[in-house]
């Protein structure tokens, strides 16, 4: 993956210092493309589990792909427990596990970035392990859909932020720590988005576009 993406996207990163942190914690990022954990995780020197839509897995060369990065199926629908105990369990054991708390790939108004509702899985499950959450932001990996960024010397800019991380609040109560979690989630996210545009001068057609849009470009 790192030298696929080497050789076609130039990766900016900000706060890389943070996702090589000690012990297990929840990774938390947008989701604008389906090259999405794979990039991120060419920038991460620890490896990230990451849960991952189950109608993928029965797919013959993705389903063995995923397997083989150690991610996990999850149902994007309804709370399943045995992809909770999978990711608690290798929380404890000192792994990142990465998730996409907008439950599928989404832009504009839909997206957390531009203050749409996350869902509650991220938080309650960093609650239950009793692991942080570090909040990661990425932009431009969605311009990969075009046939065009995969040519030669192309190499699509793509930029990457990770925040802080934010505390599972074990003083709290479930339902007080999941609305402290999901607050600080949604403050982190538009923070770090804001950085981005503002470090590296975005314009709007670097920004998150519709996978159909990007494929025309």
């Amino acid at each position: 993956m790192k030298f696929l993406f080497a050789y076609a996207t130039r990766i900016q990163v900000i706060g890389c210092e943070n996702a090589n942190r000690d012990g297990g914690f929840l990774l938390a990022a947008n989701h604008i493309s389906h090259f999405d954990p794979f990039i991120i995780s060419s920038v991460v020197q620890r490896k990230i589990d990451w849960m991952a839509m189950a109608e993928f897995f029965p797919l013959p060369l993705l389903g063995f792909l995923l397997r083989a990065v150690d991610a996990f199926p999850a149902d994007r629908n309804r709370a399943d427990r045995r992809t909770i105990r999978t990711a608690i369990k290798r929380l404890k054991n000192g792994r990142i596990v990465g998730l996409f708390p907008e439950g599928g790939i989404r832009d504009g108004a839909r997206s957390l970035l531009e203050g749409a509702a996350l869902r509650p899985g991220a938080s309650t499950l960093g609650h239950i392990a009793g692991v942080p959450i570090l909040p990661c932001v990425i932009i431009g990996s969605d311009r990969l859909y075009s046939k065009r960024r995969w040519l030669p010397l192309r190499r699509t800019p793509i930029w990457i932020a990770f925040g802080n991380p934010i505390p599972h609040f074990p003083d709290l109560g479930k339902s007080a720590a999941r609305a402290c979690i999901e607050r600080e989630l949604a403050t982190a996210f538009t923070l770090l988005y804001a950085e981005l545009r503002e470090k590296f001068s975005l314009t709007p057609d670097d920004l998150p576009h519709p996978p159909r849009q990007r494929m025309a470009e």
